[in-house]
């Protein structure tokens, strides 16, 4: 058995320990969870970004916030790192499993320069990241072996988690009491006047979770709590956790039966060209998909949105192409199907994966089991991970080490080790002659 497919199969295990850290009274991430929420909702631009398959993960979880019109600017880490500039009221929400990655450092100390409220989520307490972030939501598994597996997707699970949290409190302010009678509201304050009291509840709602957080309280602040109480507002997080804790259930439970369809599967082929297809939710994974092909794999695969596939891209349909297809739990659902089915018509192999799928609607189908449409990701992307470490063994390739990729990158240039630093060096001694810089 190898490593990779070690890790696929204590995926749910890990998963469902996730949840209890993230919500049970008793555990500190459950703090850290407050405080982060407090952060975000008191900054008027929010950050989501990450780097490799944490960026996957950040992908997913932007439509939690998109879907419920709580805007967040979403891009690369290294893209902001070298191209952006950051207004001083903003929180960033970092994605890493390391917390050590290169991009991921500087973009901290780059932000936290800015005056940049830094949250960040992480699988590594001991990381710089989990060090220097003014919050830090910790995920302690045990790191995968080589390719990102668990590391992954109990990311995207904190992730969605915390913006559940952000999501079930409001739009943009903490406080929201209704006031008048048959609950209507007070006319709207002129906005200057507005913008200085939703700060000044925001601030007070800040420093309750953050004191709370560093000093080891464990239960969500009462705040929230009352606020909830006010508004007729259930918590939430127990429902979600239960429901997404059976189906992670389900889903460890379904992993031989998907195990024995990537066994018989004639969509399974070395060396063939693979389109990986998705919206909303899965979109993260299908990119993941195309990365653990590439890392695991060695071969060479693409993944876009399903809309932006048929602006052109559509021309290289043919004989033989692959393509993996996520079928949201809600929308968009015929129109993707018709997708699959015009793919087969047209001579191209269909991998479905969804819920409630035709069982003949492509040539490998998946059933998830059910869960909410937009925590999809948490479990989709499971029956790909099992397809990569199939068609590697297929393929006669090693998913379980690297040929030119470091399992953290901790510095920029190049792609041999060797280059990398010898670079550094040259750069180093030049600087050097030069002298300081005035």
């Amino acid at each position: 058995m190898t490593h990779f497919l070690q890790d696929i199969l204590r995926q749910p295990e890990e998963l469902q320990r996730t949840i209890e850290i993230l919500t049970g009274r008793n555990e500190a991430g459950r703090g850290a969870v407050d405080a982060a929420t407090a952060a975000i909702r008191t900054a008027r631009h929010v950050y989501l970004t990450g780097i490799g398959s944490s960026w996957h993960a950040a992908l997913n979880v932007s439509v939690l916030f998109h879907r419920r019109a709580y805007p967040v600017y979403f891009a690369d880490a290294a893209e902001l790192l070298t191209f952006a500039t950051f207004p001083k009221d903003s929180a960033m929400i970092l994605i890493s499993r390391s917390g050590k990655s290169t991009e991921i450092v500087q973009l901290a100390a780059k932000a936290r320069r800015a005056g940049v409220n830094v949250i960040g989520i992480t699988n590594a307490p001991e990381g710089t990241l989990a060090k220097e972030a003014h919050i830090a939501i910790v995920v302690p598994v045990a790191f995968d072996h080589a390719i990102s597996v668990n590391t992954y997707t109990t990311l995207a699970l904190a992730a969605g988690m915390l913006a559940h949290r952000v999501i079930q409190e409001g739009n943009g302010s903490v406080e929201e009491p209704p006031s008048g009678e048959a609950g209507t509201r007070e006319p709207p304050l002129p906005l200057s006047e507005a913008h200085n009291k939703e700060k000044r509840q925001q601030a007070a709602a800040l420093q309750m979770a953050s004191s709370e957080y560093r000093g080891g309280l464990q239960s969500p602040p009462e705040a929230c709590e009352a606020q909830r109480e006010r508004q007729g507002r259930p918590p939430g997080d127990g429902e979600l956790a239960e429901s997404l804790s059976r189906t992670i259930a389900e889903a460890g439970r379904a992993i031989p039966r998907w195990q024995e369809q990537v066994a018989a599967s004639i969509w399974l082929a070395p060396h063939s060209t693979t389109y990986f297809l998705a919206r909303g939710p899965s979109l993260g994974s299908a990119y993941e998909s195309r990365l653990i092909w590439e890392e695991g794999v060695k071969t060479p695969a693409t993944a876009m949105g399903t809309g932006a596939f048929r602006h052109g891209p559509q021309e290289i349909v043919g004989e033989g192409v692959r393509f993996g297809v996520w079928i949201d739990g809600a929308l968009m659902r015929e129109p993707d199907l018709a997708v699959a089915r015009d793919l087969r018509k047209l001579g191209a192999r269909v991998m479905l994966i969804g819920q409630k799928l035709p069982d003949d609607a492509g040539d490998l189908v998946f059933q998830l089991p059910a869960i909410p449409a937009e925590w999809q990701f948490l479990i989709d992307i499971i029956p790909a991970q099992l397809a990569a470490e199939r068609l590697a063994r297929l393929s006669g390739v090693d998913c379980d080490s690297f040929r030119l990729s470091s399992y953290i990158v901790e510095d920029q240039g190049g792609l041999l080790p060797q280059e990398a630093g010898k670079n550094e060096q040259e750069r180093s001694q030049r600087t050097r002659k030069r002298g300081p810089r005035v």
